[in-house]
């Protein structure tokens, strides 16, 4: 996924109150944490007066926000860097500056090794760090080459700024807000640990404080994110240790706030607070995100899932027995070192039971620096390729049956933006699944019953309940 971010509305530059304002482009990769961060990038730099172009020539400040988990991602970065240095030696030739930087986890992951390989690059700063922008950013105006990839010592959170009402309004009615970073479960095919490293639950206070200011700015629906957000804990008002359950539970009693998700879990951090929170939560959207990655107890045991297949089953039936009206979704691998052809049709037999309606799938890549890296035995890319066509044939025909499974349902539907047609907008069901419907501009943000009346092949249609 690329996203490019705008970033924030115009304002001077600091000190300066007739200077022009300097311009920033922001291009995002990869998951909703990213998307998150740039949002939060984008706050700090308010201060210093940058305001945002989508016009990438106008630019003075260009910032990648990147991705590691595939090498084909971190390639592709790469290949900007390579476009933005002709661009940058153009805009030079016409005594105009413009400074690029490069975020996110392949900054954490390649650091100096960045600078080595793009000497157009004069920042490189990682997800630890980014409180440190404007000042980093300052140090790359004045000549240095800075990276900034340590991990911070103190709470990059407490120092980044609240988020802005008035740019809130103008990022939408869903919000996305993080309350977990890192991972210490190690698989053997993910760079998470070593480019966000350990896991880190923010405080309760921290996070409520940012969705009431996120609500009081027009926000409707938040999903909570982290790379293992079930394993999110902190110290509760009441002095309990709390688990996620406690904190979607505590959420769910701000006012104006209608609907509540969270992402990505991990089967291990599944407790009963949380599972009892989709049966009594009906802000709680009946939608998750469930990696399982294989259906093959010996590829899960050389991942270092740390469960099996049948436990990973167990526990959809668990969840879908407190709430069966789940909609799950999940991320599977083809082609890890060592899948045999058994292998891969137990992953198959897992998918045929489980049923999804949405689901991620992906050939392995070796990642540098992780352990399946060493891994001997790897599969040919001829074969992860003919395993993937056949798992995304079976994952495509499961969320069309979904899909048509809702065609004729009443639902309550959150109006989000404008549509591509005249007097349409569009908005998410209960299970994430984009919805059309002819809707006044007026209405964004309302909750309205509709019916849905046809499934297309990525969104469902339907008609507004009087």
């Amino acid at each position: 996924m690329t996203q490019e971010t705008a970033l924030l509305p115009k304002s001077p530059v600091a000190g300066d109150e007739n200077a022009p304002a300097r311009k920033v482009f922001v291009k995002t990769y990869g998951c909703q944490m990213n998307v998150y961060d740039s949002d939060r990038m984008s706050d700090a730099l308010t201060r210093d007066g940058y305001v945002a172009t989508d016009v990438l020539e106008d630019a003075d400040f260009v910032l990648l926000n990147t991705c590691h988990i595939r090498e084909k991602a971190a390639e592709k970065v790469y290949s900007e860097l390579g476009r933005l240095r002709e661009l940058k030696k153009a805009k030079a030739s016409e005594g105009r500056e413009m400074v690029i930087g490069v975020a996110g986890c392949v900054a954490q992951a390649e650091g100096n090794e960045i600078l080595r390989r793009s000497p157009a690059v004069d920042l490189v700063i990682g997800p630890q760090t980014y409180h440190r922008l404007p000042e980093a950013l300052k140090r790359a105006r004045n000549g240095e080459r800075v990276v900034e990839t340590d991990y911070a010592l103190e709470d990059k959170f407490e120092h980044l700024p609240a988020p802005d009402n008035a740019k809130t309004r103008l990022r939408g009615v869903t919000a996305f807000l993080t309350v977990q970073e890192g991972c210490d479960k190690f698989c053997t095919f993910c760079v998470v640990p070593y480019t966000r490293g350990a896991e880190v639950s923010r405080p309760v206070a921290q996070i409520l404080a940012e969705a009431e200011r996120l609500v009081d700015g027009g926000v409707r629906e938040i999903t909570l994110l982290g790379q293992n957000v079930n394993a999110w804990h902190g110290t509760g008002p009441d002095g309990r240790d709390w688990g996620l359950g406690d904190l979607l539970r505590r959420l769910g009693e701000i006012d104006g706030l209608a609907r509540l998700r969270y992402t990505t879990s991990h089967p291990r951090d599944m407790d009963e607070s949380l599972i009892e929170a989709h049966r009594s939560m009906m802000k709680l959207m009946p939608y998750l995100h469930l990696p399982v990655q294989s259906g093959s107890d010996r590829i899960l045991k050389a991942m270092n899932r740390r469960h099996t297949a049948a436990e990973y089953l167990a526990l959809v039936e668990r969840i879908r027995a407190v709430q069966p009206d789940l909609a799950l979704s999940g991320d599977f691998i083809v082609g890890f070192p060592g899948e045999t052809e058994e292998d891969f049709e137990d992953t198959m037999r897992l998918v045929a039971a489980v049923g999804y309606a949405q689901a991620f799938s992906f050939k392995y890549s070796s990642r540098p620096g992780t352990p399946g890296a060493d891994l001997k035995d790897q599969v040919s890319e001829d074969v992860k390729a003919k395993r993937l066509e056949r798992l995304q044939t079976l994952l495509v025909n499961q969320q069309r049956d979904f899909a048509a499974g809702c065609v004729g349902r009443e639902i309550d539907l959150l109006l989000e933006k404008p549509g591509r047609m005249p007097g349409q907008l569009v908005g998410r069901s209960p299970w994430l699944q984009p919805v059309n419907v002819d809707a006044k501009r007026s209405q964004i943000g309302d909750i309205i019953k509709v019916r849905i009346t046809k499934a297309g092949s990525n969104s469902l249609f339907a008609e507004v309940i009087e």
